[in-house]
């Protein structure tokens, strides 16, 4: 029987039906949408030999960037190994791709997924994998030439060039070239309205560019097509709060914390981050947060997520140092210090930044703050080696202004926000900061 994927590329299946609910899986991948694990979890128990949907499986674990999924990606790898002998040269190339990324390397899992893309550029799983991984790596100009390689190769009409667009709206905003990236999630929008990756990169862009009313309307006027169903609802949540960050309204941020972005009680580590990263915002700008750290960092600690990739570990840091717990925070400095003596990605991206950075952090909060500023400044430069986005590594930034500012270094500080007000000069939370440091 000759089966296919949603991108027409041949499948190692034996039932349609099962390849029906791969497809599913696939696309709400792609989108963001619903629940992918639960379609092929039903596609593979109506065809436990369907290779990609272990490959898929797998992925969906593996690329969480949680340390507690891993087994549950390696019990996929083995399964899917196991049918190897059958499956086509593009499907081992996704099994030894989902392999080096299991064992943590990288690095090599981004090749393989790549050597997949030159001889199929209609591949949108792997272009999916491929992506996240620039976006970890902090590999940006990848973000945008990846896709940019493969787009004229694919249908324009076609669903996979709206995911593809989507993709290349975000690889273009974090390049800068902010119209280029309004116009291709605009666009990518028009083929899908629920291409959240999409629709959060726009609000990048907005963020970017501090249109802070367009991207309160941007989000709040679209909700209702991406906070319903969507494993990336948190974020786009983040993102509304960082516009209201801008205008320094405090309890609002606060509000979308305690309804949206904690309001569930998620202990998924994307959602802890985007959760640990604006109360530490918040911090910087002397807002009483209550209780909300103790209880973050209590989740934090159950997760025992150390180790595995260094972006996280920073922000389980804000945590801890944000509740003032010194024991957690100390054993995770002395884990970072271990793994950075290791090699390997994670390795290399815990040494050059997140075990600094996580110093500085610890630093910050017993007011040892002129140690943090000497931490912080090398970093600030290659913090884009522990991957996230120009959003999410602003902290950085922000909070190597705010030691220069508690330890007196007013010249610095000064500096900083010359710097930060040249790329945002109606920044109402910048000209009041620099208003506490002096003009």
């Amino acid at each position: 029987m000759s089966l296919r994927d949603i991108f027409d590329l041949p499948l190692s299946a034996a039932d349609a039906a099962a390849v029906t609910h791969y497809n599913r899986a696939t696309n709400k991948l792609l989108t963001l949408n619903n629940d992918p694990l639960e379609e092929v979890t039903a596609a593979l128990a109506l065809d436990p030999s369907l290779v990609m949907g272990q490959v898929l499986r797998g992925l969906l674990y593996a690329l969480s960037t949680e340390k507690s999924q891993l087994p549950e990606a390696r019990a996929a790898l083995v399964a899917g190994q196991a049918l190897a002998a059958g499956a086509n040269a593009r499907e081992q190339a996704h099994l030894a791709a989902l392999t080096a990324w299991v064992e943590g390397r990288l690095q090599a899992a981004s090749a393989h997924w790549e050597s997949i893309l030159v001889a199929h550029p209609n591949d949108g799983l792997a272009m999916f994998a491929a992506h996240q991984g620039d976006f970890f790596l902090g590999q940006t100009s990848e973000l945008r030439d990846r896709v940019a390689r493969r787009l004229p190769q694919i249908e324009p009409d076609s669903p996979l060039a709206g995911y593809y667009l989507g993709r290349l709206a975000f690889g273009y905003e974090e390049m800068g070239d902010y119209a280029r990236a309004e116009d291709a999630g605009r666009r990518a929008l028009a083929s899908d309205r629920r291409n959240t990756w999409a629709l959060h990169a726009v609000a990048h862009v907005m963020e970017m560019q501090h249109r802070l009313d367009e991207g309160i309307e941007w989000l709040v006027t679209r909700a209702p097509e991406w906070s319903k169903d969507s494993f990336f609802a948190v974020h786009n949540w983040w993102h509304l709060a960082l516009f209201y960050l801008e205008r320094e309204q405090w309890d609002a941020a606060l509000a979308l914390y305690d309804e949206h972005i904690r309001g569930t009680d998620s202990s998924v580590v994307l959602d802890l981050i985007d959760a640990s990263a604006l109360l530490w915002r918040l911090r910087l700008q002397g807002v009483d947060v209550g209780d909300r750290w103790q209880q973050l960092a209590a989740i934090w600690l159950a997760r025992e997520e150390a180790g595995w990739y260094a972006f996280n570990d920073v922000h389980a840091m804000l945590a801890y140092a944000g509740a003032g717990l010194e024991e957690p925070a100390t054993a995770l400095l002395a884990h970072l210090e271990r793994t950075a003596l290791g090699v390997g990605d994670n390795a290399t991206m815990t040494r050059e930044v997140g075990l600094p950075l996580a110093r500085a952090l610890w630093a910050c909060a017993e007011d040892r703050h002129a140690e943090a500023v000497t931490l912080l400044l090398p970093v600030k430069a290659i913090s884009v080696r522990a991957g996230g986005s120009h959003a999410q590594r602003d902290l950085v930034s922000q909070t190597l202004l705010s030691a220069a500012e508690h330890a007196g270094q007013r010249a610095l500080a000064r500096a900083l926000l010359n710097e930060r007000l040249a790329l945002k000069p109606q920044s109402q939370l910048n000209r009041a900061w620099r208003a506490r440091v002096g003009a």
